[in-house]
């Protein structure tokens, strides 16, 4: 489903070319994600890597997603409860979830 969601957000993507001859390119359905690369290709591939982490933040902060040709990740994304404004990762350190473990899942000791 994300991989789904990602090639349907790339296929959205809007280039230009620059008057210097680089490549700019954006997925207007995903605010703030902008690549820029000497060649169109470069551009792509950059702008699937700014893609990728723009997704990790946005999960990661429990923030919505936008729903992109019927895809909607929102559906299947837990939402962490949040504790009294210390936002989703406070409600998650309030369970006992340490913030630097590389899985989701591992509690701290």
């Amino acid at each position: 489903m994300l991989i789904g969601y990602m090639q349907k957000a790339m296929s959205k993507a809007v280039y230009d070319k620059l008057e210097d001859g680089t490549y700019s390119g954006e997925i207007p359905d995903c605010p703030g994600t902008i690549a820029f690369g000497r060649t169109l290709q470069e551009c792509q591939r950059e702008l699937q890597s700014v893609l990728e982490g723009w997704l990790l933040v946005k999960i990661r902060h429990g923030d919505d997603l936008p729903v992109i040709e019927g895809i909607d990740l929102n559906k299947m994304m837990p939402k962490a409860e949040r504790v009294a404004g210390r936002g989703s990762m406070g409600a998650l350190q309030a369970q006992g979830f340490h913030p630097k473990a590389r899985c989701i899942g591992i509690r701290s000791p």
